[in-house]
């Protein structure tokens, strides 16, 4: 009898699991689970079609070549928060658990051009930045001092896109790292600018608020590449362009495409997507309640309201489950990872790492971030010390 309830919760739970890729309804949970084959439902009992979701190798290396700079400047930061700069190795355990305690030691051991190791014997060994690491390591205020600005207007330009002007403080706190917030940005950040923001509580949750409206800042980073093109662009040239087999159509609408290797796009395709570049729409900045969801014009919005909420990040990236946390503030659609997938020349789902993260593709050349602020530039000067030749900063567009 339990053989056979069991073979039945099997096949139930199998049966559920065909009906979700069937229609296509997984979605970002906390799992972040990762969809490469979405399965359309056809007529006549024929073998559903099949669409394919292309690989970005370069993106899934990204991912790849963040895994070692986080442990070395992870290792740096708990070196500098000692009283004498100078870390016990036996109190390693007690900073990073375990577990990692081993790949920090690795990392020591690899890189004696950033960590200096003293003592033995009678005296218990510890490690410190070398003099050269440290000299780098000193120039990290200047960079936070000089992001300081870029976060305050990118904090306020995030609140501009939220249907109420503001966010619960744990959204923020979610997302913190990726915007560049310092940890401690409650105490540190937000009581400075008092004009800008203000913390209320909101059915019993705190939010950031934001006291004033700057019609400055709505502006989206499209409309600023689209604005630096035309200042480029000293041709004057007004040819009918014909239909571009990358997707790109220049145009005050239009989204910068980078289509994956192995897509080819049918001239029908093109000629659809053609229409929906030059198709106007509301800015992501205008309140969201304004707007019916089946609006063809809505629906472009709200791709826009997720390239610019990816534009906002240092590294124009966000995990599945953070995007997911503004879906009520930013009305993000039911269905993102179809959404997301529908959009795949803008947009990239990588399964590297921990948790599935998703890409803004126009932000990357090859393996390499186009655009770095101050503190991305800073931690690839002190990552040039470990040999690494791939750190070469692009000249912003904007």
């Amino acid at each position: 009898m339990r053989s056979l309830s069991f073979s039945l919760l099997f096949l139930r739970r199998l049966s559920s699991s065909l009906h979700n890729e069937v229609w296509g309804i997984n979605s970002f949970g906390k799992s972040g689970f990762m969809l490469f084959q979405i399965m359309h439902k056809t007529s006549g009992g024929r073998r559903p079609n099949k669409k394919i979701y292309h690989r970005v190798h370069e993106l899934d290396k990204a991912m790849d070549l963040q895994k070692k700079p986080a442990v070395i400047l992870k290792l740096k930061s708990i070196i500098q928060s000692q009283k004498n700069q100078s870390l016990l190795l036996r109190d390693l355990e007690k900073e990073v658990g375990i577990i990692q305690k081993w790949n920090f030691i690795a990392v020591i051991e690899k890189y004696p051009s950033i960590f200096y190791v003293s003592g033995g014997h009678k005296t218990p060994p510890a490690v410190s930045l070398t003099p050269k690491a440290r000299k780098i390591a000193d120039e990290e205020a200047l960079a936070n001092e000089q992001m300081e600005p870029i976060l305050v207007n990118n904090l306020r330009k995030l609140l501009m896109l939220s249907v109420e002007c503001r966010l619960p403080l744990e959204t923020i706190d979610f997302v913190q790292p990726e915007l560049g917030l310092p940890s401690d940005f409650k105490k540190s950040l937000i009581p400075k600018f008092p004009e800008f923001f203000s913390v209320k509580d909101v059915h019993g949750r705190p939010h950031l608020e934001l006291e004033n409206w700057d019609s400055s800042l709505a502006v989206t980073a499209r409309e600023e590449r689209y604005m630096h093109s035309r200042i480029l662009d000293t041709s004057g040239s007004s040819k009918q362009v014909r239909i571009s087999k990358d997707g790109n159509f220049p145009g005050p609408f239009a989204f910068h495409l980078k289509f994956p290797v192995g897509f080819r796009p049918n001239m029908g395709y093109l000629q659809e997507l053609e229409k929906w570049q030059k198709m106007s729409f509301p800015s992501p900045y205008l309140n969201a309640k304004r707007f019916e969801v089946s609006d063809p014009k809505a629906r472009k919005r709200v791709v826009a309201v997720l390239h610019e909420l990816l534009s906002l990040t240092m590294e124009k990236r966000l995990t599945s489950g953070q995007l997911d946390a503004f879906h009520s503030e930013l009305r993000l659609p039911a269905r993102l990872l179809l959404c997301l997938i529908k959009h795949h020349g803008m947009f990239y789902i990588t399964n590297k790492g921990a948790k599935s993260t998703v890409f803004l593709k126009e932000a990357y050349d090859g393996s390499s971030l186009v655009c770095k602020c101050p503190v991305l530039k800073f931690r690839d000067k002190f990552m040039a010390l470990t040999g690494r030749r791939d750190l070469e900063v692009t000249s912003c567009t904007t």
